[in-house]
Protein backbone atom coordinates (compact mmCIF):
# COMPACT_ATOMS: atom_id res chain seq x y z
CA UNK A 1 0.00 0.00 0.00
CA UNK A 2 1.65 3.44 -0.83
CA UNK A 3 2.49 5.42 2.09
CA UNK A 4 4.56 8.95 2.40
CA UNK A 5 5.63 11.09 5.67
CA UNK A 6 5.05 14.39 6.21
CA UNK A 7 7.52 16.30 8.04
CA UNK A 8 8.87 19.44 9.17
CA UNK A 9 13.16 19.76 9.05
CA UNK A 10 15.34 22.09 8.79
CA UNK A 11 19.00 21.40 7.94
CA UNK A 12 21.03 23.59 11.30
CA UNK A 13 24.49 23.50 9.00
CA UNK A 14 22.69 25.38 6.33
CA UNK A 15 20.98 28.14 8.79
CA UNK A 16 24.89 28.37 10.18
CA UNK A 17 26.28 28.94 6.37
CA UNK A 18 22.99 31.48 6.01
CA UNK A 19 23.85 33.06 9.18
CA UNK A 20 27.66 33.24 8.16
CA UNK A 21 26.69 34.51 4.29
CA UNK A 22 24.36 37.10 6.10
CA UNK A 23 27.38 38.46 8.62
CA UNK A 24 29.58 38.81 5.45
CA UNK A 25 26.90 40.73 3.95
CA UNK A 26 26.66 42.65 6.55
CA UNK A 27 30.63 44.03 6.68
CA UNK A 28 29.86 44.97 2.74
CA UNK A 29 26.42 46.84 3.48
CA UNK A 30 26.98 50.79 3.13
CA UNK A 31 24.15 51.68 5.45
CA UNK A 32 25.68 49.59 8.20
CA UNK A 33 29.40 51.49 8.08
CA UNK A 34 29.90 52.29 11.88
CA UNK A 35 27.31 50.22 13.26
CA UNK A 36 27.44 47.68 15.69
CA UNK A 37 25.65 44.97 14.42
CA UNK A 38 25.74 41.29 13.72
CA UNK A 39 24.45 37.86 13.55
CA UNK A 40 24.89 34.95 15.83
CA UNK A 41 23.95 31.45 16.08
CA UNK A 42 23.40 28.99 18.87
CA UNK A 43 22.16 25.45 18.72
CA UNK A 44 18.67 25.60 18.02
CA UNK A 45 18.30 29.62 17.44
CA UNK A 46 19.97 32.66 15.63
CA UNK A 47 20.41 36.43 17.67
CA UNK A 48 20.39 39.68 15.95
CA UNK A 49 21.81 42.85 17.53
CA UNK A 50 21.74 46.31 16.07
CA UNK A 51 22.11 49.75 17.88
CA UNK A 52 18.46 50.34 16.38
CA UNK A 53 15.01 48.44 16.14
CA UNK A 54 14.18 49.18 12.11
CA UNK A 55 18.18 47.91 11.50
CA UNK A 56 16.66 44.48 13.22
CA UNK A 57 14.12 44.37 10.80
CA UNK A 58 16.49 45.05 8.61
CA UNK A 59 18.95 42.06 9.61
CA UNK A 60 15.90 39.62 9.40
CA UNK A 61 14.92 41.04 5.93
CA UNK A 62 19.02 40.31 5.23
CA UNK A 63 19.01 36.62 6.76
CA UNK A 64 15.41 35.53 5.51
CA UNK A 65 16.98 36.49 1.51
CA UNK A 66 20.14 34.32 3.10
CA UNK A 67 18.11 30.97 3.76
CA UNK A 68 15.78 30.93 0.84
CA UNK A 69 19.20 31.16 -1.20
CA UNK A 70 20.40 28.06 0.90
CA UNK A 71 17.15 26.42 0.02
CA UNK A 72 15.45 27.09 3.54
CA UNK A 73 12.01 27.80 3.54
CA UNK A 74 11.10 31.62 4.78
CA UNK A 75 8.23 29.91 7.09
CA UNK A 76 10.55 27.76 9.46
CA UNK A 77 11.59 31.14 10.94
CA UNK A 78 9.93 32.65 13.77
CA UNK A 79 10.67 36.46 15.23
CA UNK A 80 10.70 36.75 18.86
CA UNK A 81 9.87 40.11 19.97
CA UNK A 82 13.10 42.59 20.34
CA UNK A 83 14.22 43.74 23.59
CA UNK A 84 16.40 46.69 24.33
CA UNK A 85 19.26 46.97 27.07
CA UNK A 86 20.99 50.58 27.22
CA UNK A 87 21.83 50.75 23.35
CA UNK A 88 21.43 47.89 21.79
CA UNK A 89 18.64 45.88 20.45
CA UNK A 90 18.45 42.29 20.34
CA UNK A 91 15.93 39.78 18.74
CA UNK A 92 15.97 36.13 18.86
CA UNK A 93 15.40 34.02 16.00
CA UNK A 94 14.14 30.46 16.74
CA UNK A 95 13.43 27.88 13.83
CA UNK A 96 10.32 25.54 13.80
CA UNK A 97 10.87 21.83 13.28
CA UNK A 98 8.53 18.69 13.55
CA UNK A 99 4.64 18.59 13.56
CA UNK A 100 3.35 19.68 16.93
CA UNK A 101 -0.16 18.35 18.04
CA UNK A 102 -2.27 21.79 17.21
CA UNK A 103 -0.78 21.82 13.59
CA UNK A 104 -1.24 18.14 12.94
CA UNK A 105 -5.11 18.64 13.69
CA UNK A 106 -5.20 21.12 11.09
CA UNK A 107 -3.60 19.01 8.58
CA UNK A 108 -5.30 15.88 9.48
CA UNK A 109 -9.21 18.16 9.67
CA UNK A 110 -7.83 19.65 5.99
CA UNK A 111 -7.03 16.17 4.17
CA UNK A 112 -10.57 15.26 6.01
CA UNK A 113 -12.40 17.64 4.72
CA UNK A 114 -11.17 16.95 0.89
CA UNK A 115 -12.67 13.56 1.52
CA UNK A 116 -9.89 11.90 -0.29
CA UNK A 117 -9.52 7.89 0.14
CA UNK A 118 -6.29 8.32 2.43
CA UNK A 119 -5.65 7.37 6.07
CA UNK A 120 -3.52 9.61 8.11
CA UNK A 121 -1.51 8.83 11.06
CA UNK A 122 -0.03 10.72 13.49
CA UNK A 123 3.52 9.04 14.49
CA UNK A 124 5.14 11.48 17.42
CA UNK A 125 6.16 14.67 15.40
CA UNK A 126 5.43 13.34 12.01
CA UNK A 127 2.42 11.83 10.00
CA UNK A 128 2.02 9.30 7.88
CA UNK A 129 -0.47 9.25 5.25
CA UNK A 130 -1.49 5.75 3.67
CA UNK A 131 -3.88 5.18 0.55
CA UNK A 132 -4.74 2.86 -2.15
CA UNK A 133 -4.19 4.85 -5.18
CA UNK A 134 -0.40 6.48 -5.59
CA UNK A 135 -2.62 9.54 -6.95
CA UNK A 136 -4.71 10.20 -3.99
CA UNK A 137 -1.20 10.69 -2.34
CA UNK A 138 -0.18 12.90 -4.40
CA UNK A 139 -3.35 15.06 -4.07
CA UNK A 140 -2.81 14.99 -0.47
CA UNK A 141 0.94 16.66 -1.00
CA UNK A 142 -0.81 19.35 -3.31
CA UNK A 143 -3.30 20.40 -0.80
CA UNK A 144 -0.37 20.62 2.48
CA UNK A 145 1.86 22.79 -0.39
CA UNK A 146 -1.25 25.04 -1.43
CA UNK A 147 -2.29 25.34 2.31
CA UNK A 148 -1.25 28.52 4.11
CA UNK A 149 -0.42 26.74 7.36
CA UNK A 150 2.33 28.87 9.04
CA UNK A 151 5.31 26.33 8.38
CA UNK A 152 7.15 24.36 5.77
CA UNK A 153 6.69 20.58 5.27
CA UNK A 154 8.44 18.29 3.54
CA UNK A 155 7.52 14.45 2.63
CA UNK A 156 9.65 11.73 3.11
CA UNK A 157 9.49 8.12 2.83
CA UNK A 158 7.50 7.97 -0.28
CA UNK A 159 6.92 4.11 -0.68
CA UNK A 160 4.66 2.26 -3.68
Amino acid sequence: MPSFDIVSEIDMAEVKNAVDNANRELDTRFDFRGVKASFSITNDAAKLSAEHDSQLRQLADMLRTNLIKRGIDARAMSLETPSSSGKTWTQAVKFKEGVDQPTSKKLIKLIKDKKLKVQVAVQGEQLRVTGKKRDDLQAVMALIKGSDLDQAFQFNNFRD
